[in-house]
């Protein structure tokens, strides 16, 4: 499979630099740079890549994070006074970012967005309720009241391929909020006490009402929106009548592999049916993965 976005970070995450308070503190000097962000959105240098700054430009109250080493140099980023409220999708700044950026440059953005999102969202600690500060050079909060330490979290969903056991067709829905013709694998959360095969029959059965066996793993990508692992896998249907959940999904269907590679030629506009899934989404990769065997 082809690269995914948002992996494949240039950093060094120099863990044994985060445990290292005193060598943590001699790299906060003049030499150390500060990845410019917007609240959360990315800064976009006249070059088209990551704007950079120095520890001089961070407010002065703000909580900085050690992202890691980049060419030698120690890399930073500051939290902002507020996480991610609403979908990442309706920014402007996230779509640019997404399609302008160099993969480099998107896969270090990524990683500095989901860390100082949770650090925004996590001020507070979930034992006692008192404030938490930054530990670990970012990579953990730390509660004095109550000796509880927090850390960033990522959540595992699975996103999977229903092939028909023809060989022919594959399962793509769309959700109400996709724009029209729009379709894309489907996809949820892993709970606790499951694991990631159990998640993918469960969610096909309850989006779709299908029963799949033989499933497989695939690939995966890191989606920092607000800090997901998108686990990418493949199933085979064992029936073929689909039954939506409707607070799910809005339509869902199956489609020829002619569909799909109709659609895939047409480009980002798509045709008349459909749009294929963007490229910087693992359900291009999966579904491309599935074409091109």
């Amino acid at each position: 499979m082809a690269p995914m976005a948002f992996a494949g970070s240039p950093i060094e995450r120099a863990d044994h630099i985060r445990c290292d308070a005193d060598a943590l503190a001699g790299l906060m000097n003049w030499k150390a740079r500060l990845l410019r962000l917007d609240g959360l959105n990315p800064v976009f240098g006249d070059d088209g890549a990551l704007e950079w700054g120095t520890l001089a430009e961070a407010p002065q109250e703000a909580e900085l994070v050690f992202l890691g080493l980049l060419e030698g140099k120690a890399c930073f980023a500051a939290v902002p006074d507020d996480g991610a409220t609403g979908p990442a999708y309706a920014n402007p700044s996230i779509w640019n970012a997404m399609q302008l950026l160099s993969p480099g440059d998107l896969a270090l953005y990524g990683g500095a967005r989901s860390l100082v999102d949770w650090h925004a969202r996590h001020r507070f600690c979930a034992r006692c309720g008192a404030p938490t500060v930054v530990a670990k050079g970012g990579w953990q909060r730390h509660c004095d009241a109550c000796g509880a330490d927090h850390f960033p979290r990522t959540d595992p969903v699975t996103i999977m391929l229903v092939e028909h056991a023809d060989g022919d067709r594959l399962l793509l829905g769309r959700q109400p909020r996709f724009p029209p013709r729009i379709f894309s694998a489907l996809a949820g959360f892993v709970e606790p006490g499951e694991t990631i095969e159990e998640a993918v029959a469960r969610e096909i059965k309850e989006e779709a009402g299908l029963t799949v066996r033989d499933v497989r793993y695939l690939a995966s990508q890191p989606w920092p929106f607000p800090s997901q692992l998108m686990i990418g896998c493949t199933s085979i249907a064992v029936d073929d009548d689909i039954v939506i959940d409707e607070t799910e999904l809005e339509e869902a269907r199956w489609f020829t592999r002619a569909e799909l590679e109709e659609a895939r030629a047409a480009g980002p506009a798509g045709n008349d049916t459909l749009i294929f899934p963007r490229s910087f989404a693992i359900a291009h990769h999966l579904v491309t993965w599935w074409l091109d065997r």
